[in-house]
């Protein structure tokens, strides 16, 4: 136990037979379970946790017969840890990435009821980042940007960093059957956690690589995670200011969008019009730019209302 809280560890596998052993034994001695979850692998990662699991009563194998990625794998932890009512529910990579003395850092907010969730951020200073390729980075900025709407957690960044820590109210509270299953599982979740209205908080930890190889591919990654993130925004409006409560700012981002896609569709118009028919420029240029920022300003009202209605649910550890 740490801090009279019982504390379980959630690790997805998936063909780690390099890593998968150095990341167990690197687990505190204060963590009651260790749900290891093998999401198919090919190789010896099955035979490593088989070994490894002998020898530390903490180990609990969960063997998934189908590749159903990351998400999946996780989600298989979360729900065993809500099955023996875990305080507190620690996710960490299975490629020994994430440094097991921060695990405290990620723990106290919980247990201090300061947070539901926290999760780590890489982003803050060059210093953390060290390491980090640029092209790594400049991935991680943009889903930054993109998680911060679709989610309505303003403060938060790092979106991508897979250590986390959950209490267990918030683990009852979701849906667990409804998170995506594969990479973009963290940014999935952080919309569905607000919906609810739980507090998370980003804790400023280093980046730590060594010799795992990232199986993400940040060009198709990006296009995918960017329309799970659209569809989610409008997931986290429709449950959050319609169906558990209403706010106004979700007509501002209708009639928003509504307008800001006509005056776009109309400037294109006005374009096809002016160079295939040679027809006047003045008139139609000014109402499709009249409708644009019409959209734009209603689009900026939205906005505006929902960084207020999430600004005290997303936190910094320097905030505290």
């Amino acid at each position: 136990m740490y801090n009279d809280h019982t504390i379980a560890v959630v690790i997805p596998a998936y063909n780690e037979e390099l890593l998968i052993e150095d990341t167990l034994h690197s687990v505190p001695h204060f963590v009651d379970r260790i749900f290891i979850i093998n999401d198919a692998s090919t190789d010896n990662t099955q035979k490593i946790i088989g070994e490894t699991s002998r020898k530390d009563s903490r180990i609990m194998p969960i063997i998934h017969a189908k590749n159903s990625g990351v998400g999946a794998a996780i989600v298989s932890g979360y729900k065993q840890a809500l099955q023996e009512r875990i305080d507190i529910t620690i996710v960490m990579a299975g490629d020994n990435q994430m440094d097991p003395e921060v695990m405290p850092s990620l723990l106290d907010p919980i247990i201090q009821n300061k947070a539901d969730y926290t999760k780590g951020n890489r982003l803050l200073s060059p210093e953390y980042r060290k390491g980090m390729s640029r092209w790594r980075f400049f991935g991680n900025t943009i889903l930054t940007f993109m998680t911060k709407f679709s989610s309505g957690y303003w403060k938060l960044m790092d979106p991508q960093n897979g250590y986390t820590a959950i209490s267990l109210k918030a683990l009852e509270r979701l849906n667990l059957d409804k998170i995506y299953p594969r990479y973009g599982y963290c940014n999935d979740l952080l919309v569905k956690l607000n919906v609810f209205g739980f507090r998370v908080m980003d804790v400023e930890m280093p980046a730590r690589y060594g010799r795992e190889q990232s199986k993400i591919r940040y060009g198709p990654y990006i296009g995918k995670v960017s329309w799970l993130l659209f569809k989610d925004f409008l997931y986290r409006l429709r449950m959050k200011y319609v169906v558990l409560s209403f706010h106004p700012l979700v007509i501002f981002y209708l009639f928003g969008m509504c307008l800001a896609l006509a005056g776009f569709c109309a400037g294109l118009y006005t374009i096809y019009f002016v160079l295939i028919d040679h027809g006047p420029l003045f008139i139609r240029a000014v109402l499709s730019l009249l409708i644009f920022a019409l959209g734009i300003q209603f689009l900026s009202f939205g906005l505006m209302f929902d960084i207020q209605e999430s600004r005290d649910i997303s936190l910094s550890d320097w905030e505290q």
